[in-house]
């Protein structure tokens, strides 16, 4: 498969937002299911463009995933500190998983982030659960920060994320 890396495009905002609310869902990484909030969020792709990179990962002109890079802060940033880039709401066609997508996307933050003035560090959050992401992470050389792991709803404990990070 030959896959390649690039800014989404608006025609492609709808299916990256689908892929993203689907991998969330079947993976079961919202707790409120189709009710959570989040799903919205990410289907919001057109949003998530104004604020940060959307990257999408293609094989010809099918999308087989896509992942939000935030460069330098702003409203799209969770946790980015000054000099840190984050990677968000990373997701890969059920169909598409098992290829190395995710993987290619993860590598193609890292290449946008030391292209990147000032950058020093690649940031990001996961769930408990995402066992295949932390796989992918830790291969690439991110590590756990847990002084940085992080409660998006304070009103209910069983949600902490976990965060790593690459140092450039």
């Amino acid at each position: 498969m030959d896959i390649r890396i690039r800014q989404a495009h608006p025609h492609e905002y709808a299916r990256i937002g689908e892929i993203t609310a689907q991998a969330y869902l079947g993976d079961g990484l919202l707790d409120f299911g189709e009710s959570d909030e989040y799903l919205g969020e990410l289907r919001d792709v057109a949003k998530r463009a104004t604020a940060a990179e959307v990257l999408v990962a293609v094989d010809h002109a099918h999308v087989l995933g896509a992942v939000t890079f935030v460069p330098r802060g702003g409203p799209m940033a969770d946790i980015a500190r000054p000099g840190e880039a984050e990677i968000r709401m990373l997701a890969v066609a059920r169909e598409s998983r098992g290829r190395g997508v995710g993987e290619t996307l993860v590598r193609a933050c890292v290449d946008h982030a030391r292209a990147t003035a000032g950058c020093v560090r690649v940031v990001l959050s996961t769930q408990r659960t995402m066992h295949a992401a932390h796989r992918i992470y830790e291969r690439l050389g991110f590590t756990r920060t847990p002084d940085r792991d992080w409660n998006p709803l304070p009103d209910l404990d069983d949600i902490t994320l976990l965060t790593y990070e690459l140092t450039l």
